[in-house]
């Protein structure tokens, strides 16, 4: 019998954001939250903790924190829970909410793969700001591919795009070519006052900014329209789907999920990605709910007797 007093906690830590979910056993949000990034490997232990706190906080602002009977706890940097000092900073900042149940923190790709399919088994792929592929056997992570981060992977991710767009431009000069669309873009960008602008100083200007610079010029490409836009995406469409693969069996008929701002439906990125995937053969991909639902719904999976509804109430299509 469904416990109508029982209510779930789903978070959902990134790192420019923090979102918090409450739920009853029958699908009915009673509160969400939302902080700035909590992801400790992206900021201050105390920091991120404080950020999880806020948003929890006001997610359970109608709500009694005892009626909450389990949590789960989504975030990119989830080893980090296994830190003692940050474990104790947030153990002590989960008991200030009034929080007695256990946590449960697992990877950003275990909640965005529930935030898209309630089946156990399949394979969710992850660009945005990077890329990595994994594949989820009984709901838990059990293999990943790429995720190195900017410097030596994450092929497809706005990294990648912004890196693509730079050498494109650097091409042009090399060949003596006039800039224009996306290359021109590229200067106006990192030299917004040097018009006739050279490969050295392009390079200069790359090299001396922050790594995130390079993600900053992914709109570049996806708002372009010239054929060198056009080659960036559908390289990146191809490289997505090649990381995706390395997760999956020939006779793979399991779900896949797409997460992360480069392949929402309306991104040409993702409308790339999800023609390759169809001419490679692969089900037609589900696109993620909100993480923090997804967070919520494998909180309650094993509280409900029928999750299927749960996660259609929580996560409809």
């Amino acid at each position: 019998m469904l416990d109508t007093t029982a209510v779930v906690l789903g978070l959902d830590v990134g790192g420019t954001s923090s979102r918090a979910l409450v739920s009853d056993l029958s699908g009915h949000v009673l509160g969400q939250g939302e902080a700035d990034g909590g992801n400790p490997n992206s900021h201050p232990a105390d920091e991120a903790v404080r950020q999880i706190a806020t948003a929890t906080r006001t997610a359970l602002r109608d709500v009694d924190p005892a009626r909450v009977r389990a949590a789960v706890v989504g975030m990119a940097g989830v080893s980090k829970m296994a830190d003692p000092q940050f474990r104790e900073l947030f153990e002590q900042a989960w008991a200030g909410l009034g929080l007695t149940c256990a946590v449960r923190p697992i990877s950003d790709c275990e909640v965005a793969f529930a935030a898209g399919s309630p089946e156990p088994n399949g394979t969710v792929l992850i660009a945005g700001t990077g890329s990595i592929a994994a594949r989820i056997e009984q709901h838990q992570l059990t293999r990943t591919v790429n995720g190195y981060g900017w410097l030596l992977g994450d092929e497809g991710s706005a990294y990648w795009l912004g890196r693509e767009a730079v050498r494109a431009t650097l091409d042009a000069l090399d060949r003596g070519e006039p800039l224009h669309g996306l290359t021109e873009a590229v200067r106006e960008a990192l030299l917004p006052n040097v018009p006739d602008a050279q490969r050295k100083q392009l390079i200069t200007a790359v090299n001396a900014a922050p790594p995130i610079r390079l993600a900053e010029l992914a709109p570049l490409v996806t708002k372009a329209s010239d054929l060198t836009a056009t080659a960036i995406i559908e390289r990146a469409a191809q490289v997505l789907a090649d990381t995706a693969e390395q997760t999956r069996t020939p006779d793979d008929t399991t779900p896949i999920v797409l997460a992360g701002g480069l392949v929402t439906p309306e991104n040409p990125v993702g409308e790339a990605l999800r023609a390759e995937l169809t001419s490679r053969g692969f089900p037609t991909p589900n696109t993620a709910g909100p993480g923090a639902a997804g967070a919520a719904w494998l909180a309650a999976h094993d509280l409900t007797p029928d999750p299927t509804t749960l996660h259609h109430h929580l996560l409809p299509a």
